[in-house]
């Protein structure tokens, strides 16, 4: 509070004549306290307001998904065969095991069932729970066997309604970073609209229902939003510990739900990585963010029975190789710039070659081969060599491990959202140059480096780097988009809101004061989510109005004649997909599954496959009685496919890894050679 006393002399200067008398400038007390009263109260009552609207817009949402998922399928009226086909490939491999755990006598019966299973994977015993990341449903069915909910509520339901009850925590956490980020529960709002109008490239939860990232997704928002609050400075010790105890839940729940966890997190951990490196991050909190990745995947990986492909990831073998190097360069932030750029390359060096040999040795250590399909796919996939590897070609031919398709963007433009966000990008893009670049060269300008490093705090430019390595992921991968689309509702709502990124265009442009920056700031936000509503809502309102049904008689009418012409102990052999949901409806034994993150199953899969290559009846019974198979479901609509070009039909790759020249028109590489024997599943069919 200013205050102002008399002079002791009697001289009044110049520059005293002109000031106002001190009634009119000067508060009392009371008028100070009043305000302050005043202006606390409000924030109670926005933070009130928003985060009541941030609860009611994730239930809508939770609502949204779980209507579209009925009005779709009319899961209520179907039969239980039907609602069971209706999860498709991995999804009903998956959903079996929380059926199989409900279905068995006990709960300690059902775990062995799973630790000793032997109807995954014929003539082999195998442990579900180090192989899949299959606890949430173990979780569930104890769930549900405790709970006094068995005559109200179908386990199907239970197991349904709890993913859609996750797409609330969801957007309730995106919610919840772009507030943090833009300081106003309005910026929010916008991202959670866009989540909800964007639907189609933000989530597929309502027909991929058990699908492992509509488990783990909602986990990683939380984390994302807990690592944004505690980058924020001037934070207290006991909030800081609840935040990185938040923080490594988050982390463990999101690990243990998907086995892509560590490949996600080690772009975050490259983020941070990057951002520490131009002293963008406290040192000291991005080294507890390290610690608790490493710490939440090993006790993932304890629960899983000591997985080697948790062991083997190049999370752990990066993240220990910068602890590693921070202790060896130790005045890495000090120096001028030529000198910090210098020990900054040295150190990238340093920390590259440690994690290759680090994850080499552990490889070789304990010979894990797990994810090697993956490298070999990364290989292909990015010119480095052409593969004949049935394995990597399978990935390569799927749409989804595709480019990210341009219509994407029309889409997320008709929303506004692709123009916000690259509206929001540029000029924290910029900034962030800047600052790195003032940063290294350690300029004595503070007062002008502050100007900049305001439009970018810590929080800022880690979504910022973070957003824009997951967007090379989308763009690379079709797949991953879901990572990405629904970061971009966060970012773009939050620099359409926010102060710091409106200062920062308007003093470029020289208009800044500081009424314009809080008109601009909220009134844009506002006319935004009008356009939205008012080109959206009727649309979103037809969409829930469309009734449609479940139809498929041909897979339902082989699911009812295997469960009433097979005996309980037969053998199943076929494509991975089909097979999936043979497990989930008849609880037959497999010989191959669509979990592909085993170098055994590729082989035998691979083998399995050979019913749909060129090879004689004798080879192709030989295969199939080494995995003790009962019968074969052969498909016409792999045998005869036309959805992919020729070159990426399974049979060509079945034909090129064989050795054999594809069929159809086209030229095929000089080494292969005609097969001496037709198609086997060809002449099955004839």
């Amino acid at each position: 509070m200013t205050t102002v006393r008399q002079r002791r002399g009697g001289r009044v200067t110049e520059g005293a004549e002109d000031q106002p008398s001190e009634e009119k400038n000067v508060k009392s007390d009371g008028d100070v306290l009043s305000d302050h009263t005043g202006g606390k109260l409000w924030n109670i009552l926005s933070i009130t307001l928003g985060g009541i609207v941030a609860i009611g817009v994730g239930l809508l949402t939770s609502f949204y998904v779980a209507t579209l998922h009925e009005n779709d399928l009319w899961f209520s009226n179907i039969k239980e065969v039907e609602r069971e086909i209706s999860f498709r490939t991995e999804c009903g491999l998956y959903y079996s095991y929380y059926k199989q755990m409900i279905q068995a006598a006990s709960i300690q019966q059902g775990l062995h069932g799973l630790v000793y299973d032997n109807k995954t994977e014929s003539v082999r015993t195998i442990n579900i729970l180090e192989r899949m990341n299959v606890y949430q449903e173990v979780f569930l069915s104890i769930l549900y066997r405790i709970l006094p909910i068995q005559q109200y509520l179908e386990p199907v339901y239970f197991y349904i309604y709890t993913l859609f009850g996750l797409q609330a925590v969801y957007v309730f956490a995106l919610y919840v970073t772009s507030w943090l980020l833009s300081g106003t529960w309005l910026s929010g709002l916008l991202a959670a609209c866009w989540y909800i109008t964007n639907r189609i490239d933000t989530t597929r939860v309502e027909f991929t229902i058990p699908l492992r990232e509509n488990w783990a997704l909602p986990f990683f928002a939380v984390q994302i939003a807990a690592i944004t609050y505690l980058l924020r400075t001037h934070l207290q010790p006991a909030q800081e510990r609840l935040t990185l105890l938040a923080v490594f839940i988050a982390t463990f729940l999101f690990s243990l739900t998907w086995q892509f966890n560590q490949f996600m997190m080690l772009i975050q951990a490259l983020a941070l990585f990057i951002l520490d490196c131009f002293d963008m991050l406290p040192t000291a909190k991005v080294t507890w963010l390290y610690i608790i990745q490493i710490s939440g995947l090993l006790l993932v990986c304890v629960l899983q029975f000591f997985n080697s492909m948790i062991l083997g990831s190049l999370l752990i073998s990066f993240n220990a190789s910068v602890l590693i190097a921070r202790t060896i360069q130790k005045n890495l932030k000090k120096g001028n710039l030529f000198n910090r750029l210098g020990k900054l390359i040295l150190h990238v060096l340093l920390v590259s070659s440690l994690t290759l040999l680090v994850n080499k040795f552990i490889k070789k250590s304990l010979n894990l081969e797990s994810d090697e399909h993956i490298f070999k796919f990364l290989k292909a996939k990015f010119g480095f060599g052409s593969t004949r590897d049935f394995d990597a070609n399978l990935y390569l031919c799927e749409e989804a491990f595709g480019l990210l398709p341009l219509n994407t963007f029309s889409r997320l433009s008709d929303t506004l959202l692709f123009y916000v966000y690259i509206f929001s990008l540029f000029p924290l893009t910029v900034a962030a140059l800047i600052v790195a670049f003032r940063n290294l060269s350690g300029s004595n300008q503070v007062q002008e480096k502050a100007e900049y490093t305001i439009t970018l705090k810590p929080d800022a430019a880690y979504n910022l780097i973070h957003t824009v390595l997951f967007g090379c992921l989308a763009l690379s991968t079709m797949r991953m988009k879901y990572l990405w689309t629904s970061h971009m509702c966060v970012f773009a709502s939050f620099g359409l809101c926010s102060t710091e990124v409106w200062r920062l265009i308007l003093k470029c442009v020289h208009l800044y004061t500081s009424q314009r920056t809080q008109m601009i700031k909220y009134s844009i936000p506002i006319i935004t989510l009008l356009y939205i509503s008012y080109k959206f809502w009727p649309g979103i309102m037809d969409e829930l109005s469309e009734l449609r049904e479940f139809y498929d008689p041909d897979t339902v009418e082989l699911m009812n004649w295997i469960k009433s012409n097979t005996p309980n102990t037969a053998v199943f052999a076929g494509s991975m997909q089909l097979l999936a949901g043979v497990k989930l409806c008849t609880g037959r034994t497999l010989t191959n599954h669509p979990h592909y993150e085993d170098k055994h199953l590729r082989e035998r899969t691979k083998q399995i496959y050979q019913i749909y290559a060129k090879r004689s009846p004798e080879d192709v019974y030989r295969i199939l009685q080494s995995f003790g198979t009962d019968y074969v479901i052969l498909e016409d609509s792999i045998c005869y496919e036309r959805r992919h070009s020729r070159g990426c039909r399974l049979r060509d790759l079945l034909d090129t890894a064989n050795g054999h020249i594809m069929d159809g028109l086209g030229e095929s590489e000089p080494d292969l050679k005609p097969s001496l024997y037709p198609r086997f599943c060809a002449v099955t069919f004839l």
